[in-house]
């Protein structure tokens, strides 16, 4: 089976994208709890209800708090010092009142929290209908008021320095930009283990079950991989691509061939992969072979991105120097104009597969003693697999 991977999430040089982007994946945690109800009702606090336990947990337990500490503590005050007129009449009425809901919010999520927390356990399967309800209901109707309100008057009245601000204030809030020195940055890791009795005998297997652990643990961007191949005098190169498939055959992104990773592969055709879950504290190395998927497979996923996305990759001549962006966009512009709607896979972009002969499961554990599983393919197809140590 092939499995078909999501979409980007927006940068935080775009904190109001960001900000809705929560909103979406509150939203799905909110449609988590409701299709948990039924499923308690029918089959308990089996794996699956477990899993989906936590997984609300760990968002609402931190990411919704990060949340509303960006709009109280950054948009609300920036929007205040910056709106006039009937602007500023309707942040004075809408600002305690969206203040007050997340406190009213955080005050359900208590309640919630000790019935999910039992349910992620194991040791009850017992989730209140009406408490639910009520959380998601003033929830949706509350993230409706910002997007109808409050994000519209960011995106108008924010100058692009002030867009900056808030984003950077954002990161920071997360971890993401920090002033601590290197040497000092440490975590220890502890949330789960891997032993080689319960890990599947095919690592395609077991790559397909982490993958699809992460999806449901909400990491950001789990279809992110490092790819580094190799130049003619042996140089290694390494950059971030977006896998788009993976099956028993192998894994699968999409480029421009006249890259440098396309140039590179051409002359040695062996490569790296790595995923980094740093919320599940995993990691996954891939080594192999590359080689060029059909026609016909490019050409099906070609013709499935979006418009914009596939008019640009006939405009751009990937890694290849360009005199300004003004003559970049120029290209699109002309290239939108010639081929309208409906422009054709250039023959130089398509499709790159990985076929592994090395595949290594990493799970980060205390005090720096991981956990590594790793599979080497053998000549007759079947694949060995051992611990190494950390």
């Amino acid at each position: 089976m092939s499995h078909a991977l999501p979409e980007t999430a927006p940068g935080f040089d775009q904190p109001i994208a960001v900000l809705k982007h929560c909103h979406e994946r509150i939203r799905k945690q909110l449609s988590t709890m409701e299709k948990l109800l039924p499923h308690l009702a029918a089959k308990g606090a089996d794996e699956e209800a477990r899993q989906a336990a936590a997984a609300v947990i760990k968002y609402f337990d931190k990411a919704a708090h990060l949340h509303h500490d960006d709009e109280e503590q950054n948009l609300f005050p920036m929007l205040l010092s910056t709106a006039q007129g009937q602007d500023a009449s309707l942040l004075a009425s809408l600002g305690p009142e969206i203040v007050d809901e997340h406190r009213q919010m955080d005050a359900m999520w208590q309640g919630l929290h000790e019935q999910l927390r039992a349910i992620a356990d194991g040791s009850a399967a017992v989730l209140r209908e009406p408490e639910v309800a009520r959380f998601a209901a003033m929830y949706r109707a509350h993230m409706e008021n910002e997007e109808k309100n409050i994000a519209p008057m960011a995106l108008r009245l924010f100058s692009p320095a002030q867009m900056d601000e808030l984003g950077a204030a954002m990161q920071q809030r997360r971890g993401i930009a920090t002033g601590n020195s290197v040497a000092d940055l440490r975590k220890d890791y502890g949330q789960a283990t891997l032993s080689e009795d319960e890990v599947a005998d095919d690592p395609f297997v077991q790559f397909t079950s982490w993958f699809e652990q992460a999806l449901k643990a909400e990491v950001n961007e789990p279809n992110a991989m490092s790819v580094a191949t190799v130049d003619a005098d042996g140089k290694p190169t390494s950059r971030i691509v977006l896998i788009k498939q993976f099956d028993p055959r192998g894994f699968t992104w999409y480029t421009n061939y006249d890259s440098q990773k396309g140039r590179q592969l051409q002359g040695n055709p062996h490569a790296a992969l790595l995923f980094f879950w740093p919320e599940l504290e995993r990691q996954i190395r891939i080594e192999g072979k590359v080689e060029r998927t059909a026609d016909e497979e490019s050409d099906k996923y070609f013709h499935s991105r979006p418009l914009n996305s596939r008019l640009a990759a006939v405009a751009s001549a990937q890694s290849e120097p360009i005199a300004s962006r003004s003559a970049l966009e120029q290209n699109y512009d002309a290239v939108a104009q010639q081929f309208g709607d409906a422009p054709p896979r250039p023959a130089h972009w398509g499709g790159f597969r990985l076929v592994p002969e090395r595949i290594e499961f990493w799970q980060g554990r205390r005090s720096r003693f991981h956990d590594r599983i790793v599979y080497t393919l053998q000549a007759d197809g079947s694949w060995t697999r051992l611990r190494l140590q950390p």
